[in-house]
């Protein structure tokens, strides 16, 4: 049985998938079934992960950003993130992402 997709509000900035819209500049509105709500919250769940081993990771002197597990797995996160917004967001969210300069190829690469 296919889920139904249903309205949900993204928000970047706090990492949270809400019911019901917020007043922020980082809100993006998507159409998602629970499946990939739940998804899209995995990967806030593995990008918050990724932020706290970057703050330990960044009192390790001389090693280069790139080097760094966490900010690497940091920026995979986030542009997945992007995708899935991409993907189930509407045509505002899409402008929007697409201005940000993540490359259509990398986030079509996201789909679930």
């Amino acid at each position: 049985m296919e889920q139904e997709k249903r309205v949900f509000y993204v928000d970047i900035e706090n990492g949270e998938v809400l019911e019901n819209p917020v007043e922020t500049e980082t809100q993006f509105r998507v159409f998602a079934t629970d499946d990939e709500i739940a998804r899209l919250k995995g990967l806030f769940d593995d990008n918050n992960d990724a932020d706290l081993l970057t703050f330990g990771e960044a009192h390790i002197p001389f090693q280069q950003y790139s080097e760094q597990k966490g900010n690497i797995e940091y920026d995979k996160t986030i542009i997945e993130i992007y995708g899935q917004i991409y993907q189930l967001g509407d045509e505002k969210a899409k402008r929007h992402i697409e201005t940000m300069g993540i490359s259509p190829g990398i986030i079509g690469n996201n789909a679930p």
